[in-house]
């Protein structure tokens, strides 16, 4: 059977949620092989097979810490020379898009990124994609070499399927232009307890009619009833209220979460470009007339500032 190489995102051997997604999206292709690198890459094993990885080719060395994405994309090729794979799939998050346009570069393959589904035909893999600022849904396909595809997370469910997931070494020779960036350091994140923007399976956003940093506080007490990440509109993030980091939008981040709620949001292209894919959408405004409201799948008309705290209460006496 066709096999399909899945780039492992982990870290220290914990494996990220889009990478299981990929597997679930990889078994409609062919037999999922995955590529684990840097320290703890064996240690992916258990998990992988548990969703389907028949292989698990692993490579530890010390360059894919100490430098930047050449060395992934030196090991992803030499991979594809090892596997001969119908296809590689990698998770579309900003390093994700790099390594993968560099592994095309070097194959000598096509590339599409962003997909949100990818599904079998006789021609090669087909994916469906979300395009021009969201305004348009495309289905393509690679039609020269081994397609490389990025998959946005929350694109595909995570299903279990046990396979056999056998740890194979991956011989890499990495190349000279491997070691042209180094990394000399390092400073962790500080942790808000809320699961990643790009991830969550609910994102709760506010916007311009916050009316101010301090207000955020609302969006955050909601969120965190949810289990939910935060994210913020472009004016709310140019006025200073929220971190560049939790934007959403097409020059923020990208999300396709199970459940997304906008409050306060008018619904400016800008911003739709970068949520409209949510599978459910919520926005709450004052302004019946807002553009948000053509999009979603339910809408509260009010203020934010009496509805929002009224819902979060309302989440919590359910969730107690």
């Amino acid at each position: 059977m066709a096999e399909v190489l899945v780039y492992v995102d982990h870290v220290a051997g914990a494996v990220r949620k889009p990478t299981l997604e990929l597997l679930t999206l990889a078994r409609r292709l062919g037999e999922p092989v995955a590529v684990a690198l840097g320290a703890g890459a064996a240690d992916t094993a258990g998990v992988l097979a548990e969703h389907g990885a028949t292989r698990v080719l692993t490579n530890d060395a010390a360059e894919f810490a100490d430098y930047l994405v050449v060395p992934k994309v030196d090991a992803l090729q030499a991979a594809c020379q090892a596997v001969s794979p119908v296809a590689v799939l990698v998770p579309s998050s900003a390093e994700g898009k790099e390594v993968a346009a560099r592994l095309a570069v070097r194959i000598g393959s096509g590339l599409i990124t962003d997909a949100i589904d990818v599904e079998a035909s006789d021609e090669g893999p087909v994916t469906t994609q979300s395009v021009f600022a969201a305004a348009f849904t495309t289905r393509s396909r690679v039609s020269h070499g081994i397609p490389v595809i990025t998959v946005k997370p929350n694109s595909a469910p995570v299903e279990a399927a046990a396979a056999a997931g056998a740890v194979e070494e991956l011989a890499v020779s990495f190349s000279a232009a491997a070691t042209g960036t180094k990394i000399v350091g390092r400073t962790a994140r500080e942790s808000t307890g809320r699961p990643e923007l790009t991830e969550a399976a609910i994102v709760v956003s506010g916007g311009r009619g916050v009316n101010g940093a301090e207000n955020f506080a609302l969006i955050e007490a909601l969120a965190d009833s949810l289990g939910a990440a935060v994210g913020a509109s472009r004016a709310a993030v140019d006025a200073g209220w929220y971190p560049h980091s939790n934007q959403v939008g097409q020059t923020g981040k990208s999300v396709s979460p199970q459940l997304y709620i906008a409050a306060g949001i008018s619904g400016a292209i800008q911003h739709r470009a970068g949520m409209q894919t949510s599978k459910t959408i919520v926005a709450i405004n004052k302004d019946a007339e807002a553009p948000i409201f053509d999009l979603v799948d339910y809408g509260v008309v009010g203020d934010l500032f009496q509805v929002v705290p009224q819902l979060t209460e309302e989440v919590t006496t359910r969730k107690g």
